[in-house]
């Protein structure tokens, strides 16, 4: 037996005896001859491969009454409302709504499934929290366009998708193309390449959607991570980007406060789907964490691109006191 064969077996058999058997760490650590920290690492190790899933069965069987809230005036299926203390900082926000984004993901994620994801930043913390999960004939679709996640890391937008695909055991596919065209005529001819069609049908076939509304400047930043160079037309396309009336973006689609995305003249050279498409399919997650973020969290749901909310909870809070102002 290899050792990577060992290590699963010991795994097994120490989860089993923790979890099925409620024997503490000491006594299995006595039980197998090993140490105490050697049992603790062996559950951490299932833990994180996915051999163990932890489930919390709600005996309420009700939602909160933020929840609630934010459930009946949107109307949607589900909200998660991540409690999190307003003194522990947007970035502690941030990393408990991903992890609680990563296990719900999982939950909806099953065989022969097509994921579309458009990839972020929020997602890519998404993605990092994610358990192995084993699904036949899945696929993970890239929906927007752009080389880099916006962030200080810069991760590649390949690697972000390889990364979740190799997750569910799927079928990686890449949108390899910029966040913006220079011209117009660009995407007119480019979109009706087989390859590129191929992606769109795909995504038009996802069966989930996972996103994170993403303010101007996330997109202005990727922008400028995108272009190889400044030239004319791309500090054209900066300055439209910098004084457009859309309040933020959904799959790099521009979107105004109403959600409407038509309108607005830059979308004809972003490289991002048809928001139709977020209104026909069975769950469209959204994810969000940060008060900067909920002008375009506001035009995404007037848009009625959002199936299932996940938010921390006190961006969630200023969310229902802005009801009025909305």
């Amino acid at each position: 037996m290899d050792q990577d064969q060992q290590q699963l077996e010991n795994a097994l058999q120490a989860a089993q005896m923790y979890y099925y058997q409620n024997l503490p760490m000491k006594r299995i650590a006595a039980e197998l001859e090993v140490s105490h920290s050697t049992i603790s690492r062996l559950l951490t190790w299932a833990r994180n491969e996915g051999l163990i899933e932890i489930r919390i069965n709600d005996v309420r069987r009700r939602a909160s009454p933020l929840e609630e809230v934010l459930k009946l005036h949107f109307k949607l299926k589900a909200v998660k409302v991540v409690a999190v203390a307003e003194v522990a900082g947007e970035s502690v926000w941030q990393d408990r709504v991903a992890r609680v984004a990563a296990n719900y993901l999982s939950q909806f994620m099953e065989p022969d499934m097509i994921l579309g994801v458009a990839v972020g930043q929020m997602v890519n913390h998404i993605a990092a929290c994610l358990t192995p999960k084993s699904l036949i004939n899945s696929h993970v679709v890239q929906l927007n366009g752009g080389s880099y996640v916006p962030g200080p890391g810069r991760e590649h937008s390949s690697n972000l998708i390889a990364h979740i695909a190799s997750n569910y055991e799927a079928m990686g596919h890449l949108f390899s193309v910029p966040s913006f065209f220079d011209y117009p005529e660009t995407k007119q001819v480019l979109w009706r390449e087989s390859s590129i069609q191929r992606i769109l049908n795909l995504q038009n076939k996802s069966d989930l959607i996972l996103f994170s509304p993403e303010n101007l400047t996330s997109d202005i930043n990727r922008f400028h991570a995108d272009s190889a160079e400044a030239t004319d037309q791309s500090t054209s396309i900066r300055q439209q980007l910098e004084s457009c009336q859309a309040v933020g973006l959904v799959a790099n689609v521009l979107i105004d406060r109403d959600g409407q995305f038509e309108n607005i003249p830059l979308n004809q050279q972003a490289c991002g789907p048809d928001l139709s498409l977020f209104n026909n399919v069975d769950r469209a997650i959204c994810v969000v964490s940060g008060s900067d973020k909920l002008d375009c969290l506001w035009g995404a749901l007037r848009g009625k691109y959002v199936t299932d909310l996940i938010i921390d909870e006190p961006t969630a809070r200023r969310l229902v006191e802005s009801f009025s102002s909305h």
